[in-house]
Order: C-alpha cells, then sequence, then structure tokens
C-alpha cells in the first residue's frame, strides 16, 4: 500500500515544497542519511523518513566522501602564453615537467622554420624553471627588463629586432718572446666589439665599442639598423662601468633579448623567445 504522506513540519523536517513527492528537499550541501525502510535519503538531522516515516536513529550514516586523490608527484606545471607582434596575448600552451618545445612538438609552431624540430625543454621546481637548449641552431633567449642592466661577458649573444649579436672582449696585445709588438689597428679607448651573427660559425660586420660605450638604433644611435622594422628609433646601449660591460635596453617598443646557456633558470612571468615564438612563462 502506498505510504501515508507526512503531515506538514511532521518528523523533525521542514514542509514539503509545493508540488513536490510528499518527501522534503535535501539540505543543499547537508549530509544524508538513507532509511532503512524505503530507502529514501534524508537529511543527517531528521529523526524520522520524510517519505515513510520510519524512524533514523537506527540508520547508518552515509560514507564519508572519499579523500582527494594526492597531487601527482614532480616538478610541476606551467602555461607558456604566447605573446603576438602587437603585444596582445595570443594562444597558451600547457607544459609540465620535461615538456619539449619545437616545431614537431607542438602544432601551433610547425610553421616556424626558425625553430628546430626539438628546440628546448622545460624544468619546474623551487618556484623557478629552468629552461634547455636542446642544441637549437637560432637559440633561446630571454627579455631583458628596460633600464635595468645586464652584463656582457666575452662571448654573449643577444638580439635587438632580427638581429643577432656577440660581444667580445678585446685582450691586450702580448708582444713575441724578442719583444716585438704585432700590428694592426690601434685599440687605445677600446674595450671590446660586437659582431653580427649569421651563422652558427659565420659572422658579418663587426663594430669597436669604445670605453664610453655605444647606442643602438633604426633611426638615432652609434650603430643603425635602418632596414630592420622590429628596431627602435633608439633601441638599446652598449656600456662599461667598474671594469665590466652591460647592456640596457633604453625602451624599445619590441624589448632587448639575452641568449640563454644549456642550462638558464628563469622566474614565473618572464618572457622567453625561441624561433619567432615570444611567450610568458607562468607556473
Amino acid at each position: 500500500a502506498p505510504a501515508p504522506a507526512a503531515p506538514s513540519g511532521g518528523f523533525g523536517g521542514p514542509s514539503p515544497a509545493p508540488g513536490g513527492n510528499g518527501a522534503p528537499a535535501p539540505a543543499a550541501g547537508g549530509a544524508q542519511v538513507p532509511c532503512a525502510k524505503c530507502g529514501t535519503s534524508n537529511n543527517k538531522n531528521f529523526k524520522f523518513c520524510g517519505s515513510c516515516g520510519h524512524p533514523l536513529q537506527d540508520a547508518a550514516p552515509a560514507p564519508a566522501p572519499a579523500a582527494p586523490a594526492p597531487a601527482p608527484s614532480g616538478g610541476g606545471n606551467g602555461t607558456l602564453v604566447l605573446i603576438r607582434p602587437d603585444g596582445t596575448e595570443g594562444d597558451s600552451v600547457s607544459i609540465s615537467d620535461g615538456s619539449i618545445v619545437g616545431r614537431e612538438t607542438i602544432p601551433q609552431f610547425a610553421s616556424d622554420t626558425y625553430l628546430s624540430p626539438r628546440h628546448a625543454s622545460f624544468h619546474f621546481g623551487g618556484g623557478r624553471v629552468t629552461v634547455r637548449d636542446l642544441g637549437s641552431l637560432n637559440g633561446v633567449y630571454r627579455r631583458i627588463m628596460a633600464e635595468e642592466p645586464v652584463e656582457l661577458k666575452d662571448g654573449t649573444v643577444f638580439r635587438v629586432g632580427q638581429e643577432i649579436i656577440r660581444f667580445e672582449r678585446l685582450s691586450e696585445p702580448d708582444a713575441g718572446p724578442d719583444g716585438v709588438e704585432k700590428m694592426g689597428s690601434p685599440r687605445e679607448g677600446l674595450v671590446g666589439r660586437i659582431c653580427l651573427v649569421t651563422g652558427r660559425e659565420t659572422l658579418g660586420n663587426c663594430y669597436a665599442v669604445p670605453a664610453e660605450g655605444l647606442h643602438l638604433g633604426r633611426e638615432r644611435g652609434d650603430i643603425l639598423f635602418p632596414d630592420d622594422g622590429y628596431v627602435s628609433g633608439l633601441h638599446a646601449r652598449i656600456h662599461g662601468e667598474g671594469g665590466r660591460m652591460y647592456l640596457t635596453d633604453v625602451g624599445s617598443s619590441n624589448g632587448t633579448f639575452l641568449r640563454l646557456e644549456s642550462d638558464a633558470t628563469v622566474d614565473a612571468g618572464s618572457m622567453v623567445l625561441v624561433g619567432q615564438q615570444l611567450f610568458r612563462i607562468e607556473f
């Protein structure tokens, strides 16, 4: 026979909602207790089943929710947020510890011919990420902060616009065993030179760097790149201080980039350039 309808407000629970089936709606988010007689779920605070009236004191409590599965072990995960040429954000690419970025590993990069098939890998740990160059032809670059000098060491490679440039320190000329000095251009007042990189082992034009430094730009400066639309009118400065040489971005639109060594550690939020792909690392 059908179970008798519960009186309004009876059995210690709320009145059924208008148009309902007579059983009170379970409290949102509250633990539920099944009725041992009819199986209806009831709020754990009810003394009697809201459907059949059977006492709930002896009913077994609903099983506790399962504990969340532990997070997988490992260095962590991150996201590469692509930056379009106009500075706006594009697609995001999810990566995990050990992920490899390259032309054959990420479909979005398949058409970038400056990107090696397996260009670089990313490793997470300690709130930072280590970028490992996997022997790529064109390297991995990090954008330096505007107006914050970074040291240039002998052999450091950096990028302004589409120009790849290597800095070389000039050493003091050594006299031969008989005291004879090698002839050549005078180096008084010069501390180094910068050379355009045109291939893995090929250099183009080279320019002397005086002790007072020099500026690079498209329209203004000591060394100009008038045909490179990615170079700002006045882009970067090379200068010496305390016996060391520094590179400073002077507020360029597209930034100045320093080539990273094989295993380089960068912070979250760093802007990294591989091939023609510029992205921000988040994790």
